[in-house]
């Protein structure tokens, strides 16, 4: 497999992330606006849309890594000089940054869960 293809291959796996990501930022907007319902949240769609949330977070946390990790195997600049070294080394960093943003947003969610099973919980046991 030559460089090009590989390239493209990677390109059209982050393009899929992005996607996935304008996907999650939707479903986290119609959470919102469930929650937000005068006539109150619909526990089942909010459910719906938090796992799915939930499973697109993963498809996003695995695909980035297998993306770092190629990116930080892959060296072509080695033997040149160190611009392009830096600026591939710089790539890898914001991809890490993109992971830790993405760690948070699912320990939001996990957060949220709990919060809303203790609160269940005690709307049951009062």
């Amino acid at each position: 497999m030559d460089s090009q293809s590989q390239n493209t291959t990677s390109l059209e796996r982050l393009e899929k992330v992005e996607q996935k990501i304008v996907k999650v930022l939707d479903l986290a907007g119609s959470v919102m606006e469930e929650l937000a319902s005068p006539s109150g949240p619909r526990k089942e769609t909010v459910n719906n849309h938090c796992i799915e949330f939930m499973q697109l977070i993963k498809d996003i946390q695995v695909t980035l890594r297998e993306e770092i990790k190629s990116a930080c195997e892959y060296r072509p600049f080695e033997k040149c000089d160190y611009v392009p070294r830096i600026s591939n080394e710089i790539c890898c960093k914001k991809l890490e940054y993109v992971m830790a943003q993405v760690d948070e947003m699912k320990q939001t969610i996990e957060n949220y869960h709990a919060a809303a099973e203790t609160s269940d919980l005690q709307h049951l046991n009062p």
